[in-house]
């Protein structure tokens, strides 16, 4: 089993435990993690090159609550699917939105079945690291937007922990932005803007082709 499945393990423990809620997709508070969608969504604003009409893939999607704040904020124009490793947060995503497109896969294994999209969000995939190393935690990050960046048509966000705090947990992943940067630039794109105005000890980064 690869060594970033005891990520997922944590997830659907905490599902196990908390059921459908930011507690079961592991963010400590609503609000917070209702901040997080706001800005992940903002990917489109920033783009100077945004459609009115755009496609978006949920990637790690847990309960599908990104779905859920964007019904409830009513976002123009947005076509949504959600992809997830887990097969017991897609059967919960399904059961509440079963006319929606969800994914059940290893995007580092298998991404033949995936449609090409405007952008893939990634909303905390990458914050914590549980027990990895940070060198391991590193490896998967760039494998996995190695992978995913070639399958969207204008952008990507993702998240990661601030290195700019008075501590550091171990089990979470706090990316230096010069390690950042430097990977974004050599491998991906030149093109991107890395936001850290919305109040949080983290930090977005946009990513555009």
């Amino acid at each position: 089993m690869e060594k970033y499945y005891s990520i997922i393990d944590h997830y659907e423990t905490c599902l196990q435990k908390y059921g459908d809620s930011h507690k079961g997709i592991d963010w400590p508070n609503e609000e917070d993690m209702l901040t997080r969608y706001k800005v992940m969504l903002d990917i489109q604003k920033f783009d100077p090159l945004s459609a009115n009409k755009v496609s978006i893939l949920d990637f790690g999607c847990g309960t599908a609550k990104l779905l859920e704040f964007i019904n409830a904020n009513n976002y123009p124009a947005l076509e949504y699917s959600g992809l997830d490793i887990s097969q017991k947060f897609i059967e919960v995503c399904v059961s509440k939105f079963p006319e929606t497109k969800f994914y059940c896969t290893d995007i580092l294994k298998n991404q033949l079945l995936i449609e090409p999209v405007d952008y893939i969000i990634m909303n905390g995939v990458f914050t914590e690291k549980r027990d990895l190393t940070f060198e391991e935690m590193y490896s998967y990050f760039t494998k996995t937007l190695g992978t995913l960046f070639p399958l969207c048509k204008k952008g990507i966000a993702f998240n990661a922990m601030s290195k700019a705090v008075d501590w550091e947990r171990e089990d979470l992943f706090h990316l230096p932005l010069d390690l950042l940067t430097s990977f974004l630039c050599k491998k991906l794109s030149r093109n991107f803007i890395v936001r850290n105005d919305y109040g949080l000890y983290e930090y977005t980064t946009y990513v555009y082709h």
